[in-house]
């Protein structure tokens, strides 16, 4: 009886799509015939998991397996195509979903690097997005028409083994680089790698509601791969400026104004600025103690990839006047003396729990 094809992969019926790919990867490294010149048991073992992975990568057939099993899958047996009519022709397929693109004549194709830019913002422009011209320098494809053919040192394996008694070793060919690839003729402009380094100019667009710590990928605007190779990607980095005035939470702005300690007493309205440069009046309550919050709905800031915005929070502190005349003072003092227990929220509290302390 042929096994099971999940026991082939060694994973369980419930496996994701992303563990049956992974346990392929791992057997077919480990069996393919490159590796294990001259081992048939290995090169049976590389069909099998060949097979089944075949099979269980596709969900229809792998519904068709999970109910009829491999007799569903045997010549002549039913739609879904039997492995006695497609044989083993369709690895190569296989091998590259699994393990990348091939370019010409079945060579690798080596992808450029990953590149970093970091740009820093003020908080203004976080809130509206910004949109910038950055001049990076990179590796870009030679503007030479190239053509390429198989690395003779590697035959365009990409690797060279080497044998030493009873050990094999394997290592990148340096001829290629590991592409398996090898430019026809000479090229004085990029010494024959397929890249030359150039300025290049690349727009950013920031949107609206970025934070410290975000990145935007900008697929394509990396590095060109050696020898034709794909471009990598550009990662822009954000950081954003303290402000002066206001400080973020999230998608809140905080904001710290000092009034008058007459306003925070008797009520009243005030004016405080808003992260787009306008005024928006608050109504200050009687007896407004210093520290307390006060909420803007929809004034603070732009919320990423959203129309809508985070809130505004007002902290209030109450001054304490400085440099009074004599007057001024007697005035105060007088006041003083009119007050009671019921004109302090805090002061009569905190003195209670101090003589509770030491009762």
């Amino acid at each position: 009886m042929a096994e099971d094809f999940y026991d082939t992969l060694g994973i369980s019926r419930e496996a994701s799509d992303s563990e049956i790919k992974s346990a392929y990867r791992k057997l077919a490294m480990k069996y393919h015939p490159d590796r294990n010149q001259g081992d048939s048991a290995a090169e049976q073992k590389f069909k099998d998991v060949s097979q089944a992975y075949e099979i269980l990568k596709d969900p229809k057939k792998r519904q068709t397996y999970d109910q009829f099993g491999h007799a569903a899958f045997e010549q002549g047996g039913g739609g879904a195509g039997g492995f006695g009519q497609q044989g083993f022709g369709g690895f190569s397929d296989i091998f590259e979903d699994i393990f990348g693109a091939f370019g010409e004549g079945g060579q690798r194709e080596s992808r450029g690097d990953d590149l970093r830019y970091d740009v820093t913002i003020d908080l203004e422009e976080a809130f509206t997005g910004k949109s910038l011209e950055v001049t990076i320098p990179k590796m870009i494809n030679c503007p030479e028409q190239h053509s390429y053919k198989s690395c003779s040192t590697c035959q365009g394996y990409g690797k060279v083994r080497t044998q030493s008694g009873f050990f094999s070793m394997e290592r990148t060919c340096g001829r290629c680089g590991g592409t398996g690839q090898e430019m026809k003729g000479r090229c004085s402009k990029c010494s024959n790698t397929g890249r030359i380094k150039q300025n290049k100019k690349i727009q950013i667009k920031i949107p609206a509601g970025v934070e410290t710590g975000n990145r935007i990928r900008m697929s394509g605007e990396g590095e060109a791969g050696e020898r034709g190779g794909s471009y990598g990607d550009l990662y822009v980095f954000i950081n954003i400026n303290n402000h002066k005035l206001f400080q973020r939470e999230r998608d809140n702005i905080i904001c710290d104004v000092a009034i008058p300690f007459t306003t925070a007493t008797l009520g009243g309205n005030i004016e405080v600025p808003t992260i787009e440069k306008k005024m928006v009046n608050v109504s200050i309550p009687k007896g407004m103690q210093s520290g307390h919050k006060l909420r803007i709905k929809g004034k603070g800031m732009s919320i990423l990839r959203t129309n809508t915005r985070g809130d505004m929070i007002v902290k209030v502190h109450a001054e304490t006047p400085v440099n009074l005349s004599s007057d001024q003072e007697k005035l105060l003092n007088q006041f003083n003396e009119t007050l009671t227990k019921k004109n302090s929220k805090m002061t009569e509290g905190f003195f209670d729990k101090v003589k509770k302390m030491f009762n």
